[in-house]
């Protein structure tokens, strides 16, 4: 985007009027994903505006990429893989928007569908910013949110850094700061979560959980700028905690095992997802050893973990 709303501030974040990183060439433009959510649940009610849903985002270094090649006289947009059916709705109702020509939207990304790490929204943040970038047009973030919002609840991701938001009105609660580096070594429960779905099936949460909820997220906006990693982690475990009884992954009590065992900093999960992790200080001193020890630990739960990393800043 060439804009990023912090607060309700619009605001420029690069000369050129382009987001620092995000563009690999003319009509090209990537975004990253999370790692499920550091937090997610409902605030009491009346505490914001909107829906009281919300989530903290992980933002890790992986990426999905988009690439638009307009064609004249056209208002459609052929996409492929062609089963990326919300990237087209999207890319077509942004084209429309800014009155100008469909053409080819082609899209590759390193986030696997359906495990909570933000695929979807990846791909049309992807898609929104090489469309941009190629029209060589200022698209505001309040647009691309609104397109978001009419195809299904999205995470955060068109902003840099960790934000707090409200995913099924896709619309910015604040921004909270910029990752420190951690690790995340994660396992795949298996299958896939439709986040449409799963957003349907979502019941009410209790007035003393969303106490609890406000409560983690104030710790958040405090711990994320002291880059307080140890807080953080017990952050991400209160909110897998909490989110157990609605949404029960089946290796939770054993990750908590396993990260206390190695003296890690917590367990992360994907929210709406199948994934689910364990957090660690990239600077600490004991980080290889803390790392070889939770690989071998969480291993007879999925025999190819893997091991992400968190975005610390937007360049």
């Amino acid at each position: 985007m060439c804009y990023q709303t912090f607060g309700g501030t619009a605001e420029p974040i690069a000369e050129d009027g382009q987001q620092p990183g995000i563009h690999s060439g003319e009509g090209e433009a990537l975004c990253c994903g999370t790692f499920g959510e550091l937090l997610q649940g409902q605030l009491p009610v009346g505490s914001v505006p909107r829906d009281s849903h919300f989530l903290v985002t992980m933002p890790i270094a992986l990426f999905a990429r988009a690439h638009f090649m307009p064609i004249a006289g056209t208002r459609s947009v052929t996409v492929y893989p062609s089963h990326k059916v919300k990237a087209k709705r999207l890319a077509e109702n942004l084209v429309i928007a800014l009155g100008a020509s469909g053409g080819i939207l082609l899209l590759q990304s390193e986030l696997p569908e359906g495990k909570g790490l933000a695929s979807s929204s990846a791909d049309l943040v992807a898609a929104a910013r090489s469309i941009a970038c190629c029209f060589k047009r200022r698209v505001r973030t309040s647009l691309i949110e609104k397109l978001m919002a009419e195809i299904e609840p999205s995470d955060g991701v068109m902003y840099p850094g960790v934000v707090a938001y409200q995913q099924r009105a896709c619309s910015l609660l604040t921004f909270v700061g910029q990752m420190p580096p951690l690790a995340i070594v994660g396992i795949d429960e298996g299958g896939t979560v439709e986040t449409v779905d799963f957003d349907q099936r979502r019941g009410e949460i209790s007035a003393s959980h969303r106490a609890e909820y406000q409560e983690l997220l104030g710790r958040a906006r405090i711990a994320i700028p002291r880059r307080d990693t140890a807080t953080i982690g017990k952050i991400a475990t209160a909110s897998a905690r909490l989110h157990q009884e609605r949404a029960p992954k089946e290796h939770l009590n054993s990750m908590l095992e396993a990260s206390e065992a190695t003296g890690a900093l917590g367990v992360i999960v994907a929210h709406s997802g199948t994934m689910i992790g364990i957090l660690l200080d990239r600077m600490a001193d004991d980080f290889p050893r803390k790392l070889r020890s939770v690989l071998a630990l969480v291993s007879p739960f999925d025999n190819s973990p893997k091991i992400y990393l968190t975005m610390t800043g937007c360049r």
